[in-house]
C-alpha cells in the first residue's frame, strides 16, 4: 500500500446541506463557481445570491446591481457529498459537489473560496445566517 498524497490527506467531505448553509454565510468569499457547462468569476462589482427551491434545486446567482450575470442550478438529488481540498494557489480552497453513478464519480459543480471551513462540519449543520464576511 502506498502512502496518501498531500492532496488526498487534505481532502475532507461533508453533506450538501451543511455546505450550503455555510456557503450562504460566506458569499463574499467566493472566488469562482462553476459546472461542466459554466464558470462564473467573482468581481468587486458583483454579489452572490442563493435560493433554495421547494423542488429540490439550489441556485447560486451572480448579480451585478439588479442584473443577473449568471446562475448555477444545483440538483440536490445528484449530489452525493461535498469534497473540500486545498486549491492550487495559496488562499484558494476548492469545494467539489460530487455526483456519483454506478460507473462514474464526477465533480458536477465546484466553488472556489478564499478560505476553507471555519467550523467543525458537525457544527455547520446547526448554522444560522447571521453576519457574513
Amino acid at each position: 500500500m502506498t502512502a496518501p498524497t498531500a492532496v488526498e490527506r487534505s481532502r475532507a467531505t461533508l453533506d450538501l446541506d451543511s455546505f450550503w448553509k455555510w456557503l450562504v454565510l460566506h458569499p463574499n468569499c467566493i472566488i469562482r463557481a462553476g459546472s461542466v457547462d459554466a464558470l462564473l468569476c467573482d468581481d468587486e462589482d458583483f454579489h452572490w445570491q442563493f435560493v433554495t427551491e421547494e423542488n429540490g434545486f439550489l441556485i447560486a446567482q451572480l448579480v451585478y446591481g439588479k442584473r443577473l450575470v449568471g446562475e448555477l442550478l444545483i440538483d440536490r438529488e445528484r449530489v452525493a457529498y461535498v469534497q473540500s481540498l486545498q486549491g492550487e494557489r495559496e488562499h484558494e480552497y476548492v469545494f467539489e459537489l460530487i455526483s456519483e453513478t454506478e460507473h462514474e464519480c464526477t465533480a458536477a459543480w465546484v466553488f472556489v473560496m478564499s478560505h476553507g471551513l471555519d467550523d467543525d462540519p458537525q457544527e455547520l449543520a446547526h448554522a444560522t445566517p447571521s453576519l457574513v464576511h
